[in-house]
């Protein structure tokens, strides 16, 4: 599968693209947030991941029907984000999975209910700030 660069337009069907911002400011990054429970409360941890090597093999893709996520590097990182569509049958449509590589300076939201592969990281270990109701 191609690892395509990761821009807001190509993951627009997806979710978001977070740019750490680069001037003084406050710069909003919360347009796909979203909880489809109004009883739910949003979750905010610290999750840490070691790097992976490619190819990478796809053992599991997740989903939160109700919510979407937000991944927000603590540090520099370039990292793989794998989503997939639906398939009729149910599950993730694989043949049409995409691949994309974040870069330094980006997070992604997963807008909710969107098949994905859980945080994969490369080069080195990195830390995130997940935000999901």
């Amino acid at each position: 599968m191609e690892i395509m660069g990761l821009t807001a337009e190509r993951f627009a069907p997806f979710g978001d693209v977070i740019t750490v911002p680069t001037v003084n400011g406050r710069h909003d990054a919360g347009a796909a947030l979203s909880s489809a429970r109004a009883q739910a409360r949003p979750s905010l941890s610290l999750s840490q991941r070691d790097p992976v090597a490619l190819p990478l093999l796809v053992r599991q893709m997740e989903r939160h029907r109700f919510s979407s996520q937000s991944f927000i590097p603590l540090a520099p990182a370039r990292f793989l984000v794998l989503v997939a569509p639906h398939a009729a049958a149910g599950g993730p449509d694989m043949a049409q999975a995409r691949a994309f590589l974040g870069a330094p300076g980006q997070g992604v939201t997963y807008r909710a209910d969107v098949w994905h592969h859980p945080m994969a990281v490369l080069d080195a270990p990195a830390r995130f700030a997940v935000l999901i109701w």
